[in-house]
């Protein structure tokens, strides 16, 4: 008659008959399942992938149809301001009446975001982005106030989400402006209007480092680092980051103008 022995080996066998017949299972999904899977893109997916090939077109009709379907939705909101500041840099920079309108839309519905999740960093930041766009164009006064506007909007911006890489970005101008460049340089040679706005090399270009560490695709980014690095005398570090600027894919409209500045700037460092 059989000993207990022989019954560990029948157990293991049946577990191991077990766990095949479960990997079998498991394994043998149907086509439908697989594909079930694999998340169909929503319809703001795909509008966020016309914007980054720069289908403008295409992503405001689905923006808006998705908008009218969910009015109160704060996310919405903030991707059309986003396409709204695109939009604006679209257009010829002689066309100020034209560039203006789509900011001023912009600046509209990041307040709608901000009104609807005042907790969504990104209709602060893009807040602040509609405004600094505005700010070429408006009186000394005017400038002083958007100033401490926008530096308002990308502090709860980065307090909420410390790495925004967009708000980074936009900090960063913002403190090498605010270093006397730019139009806080134009309106420092009038009278003194206000508070002017506090900033130096050092902020801007600890705001753009980490903003490239965040995500390294973004021309924009190396553009104004370089040009700090060339302000500060470090022209090696300069023709560094424009070579690697020159690498990157063109996301959005202002980076072909970017481009060819940087052609033209490297160019000019390389002679020197």
């Amino acid at each position: 008659m059989p000993t207990k022995k022989n019954c560990p080996p029948c157990s293991f066998q049946w577990m191991f008959t077990f766990l095949l017949v479960l990997f079998m299972a498991l394994s043998s999904a149907s086509p439908a399942e697989a594909a079930k899977a694999k998340r169909t893109p929503s319809p703001i997916d795909v509008a966020d992938e016309a914007l980054w090939h720069m289908n403008y077109t295409k992503a405001d009709s689905l923006y808006s149809v998705e908008l009218r379907n969910n009015p109160a939705n704060a996310d919405i909101n903030w991707k059309i301001a986003r396409l709204q500041v695109s939009l604006g840099e679209s257009v010829p920079p002689d066309n100020t009446d034209a560039r203006m309108q789509h900011y001023r839309k912009a600046a509209e519905y990041a307040r709608a975001s901000i009104a609807l999740d005042s907790l969504n960093a990104k209709g602060h930041t893009w807040l602040a982005a509609s405004l600094g766009m505005m700010a070429d164009k408006i009186g000394t006064k005017e400038k002083l106030k958007r100033a401490k506007e926008i530096k308002h909007e990308l502090d709860i911006a980065l307090r909420l989400n410390p790495h925004d890489e967009t708000a980074l970005s936009m900090l960063g101008s913002y403190y090498r402006e605010a270093a006397n460049i730019g139009w806080f340089k134009r309106m420092m040679g009038n009278a003194f209007l206000g508070e002017v706005p506090k900033g130096d090399y050092t902020l801007a270009e600890k705001a753009f480092r980490k903003a490239i560490s965040i995500d390294s695709r973004i021309i924009r980014n190396y553009h104004e680092l370089a040009l700090i690095c060339i302000d500060s005398g470090n022209k090696e570090e300069a023709i560094t980051l424009i070579k690697s600027a020159l690498e990157k894919p063109i996301l959005i409209e202002s980076d072909k103008k970017r481009i060819e500045e940087m052609h033209s700037l490297l160019k000019k460092l390389t002679k020197e």
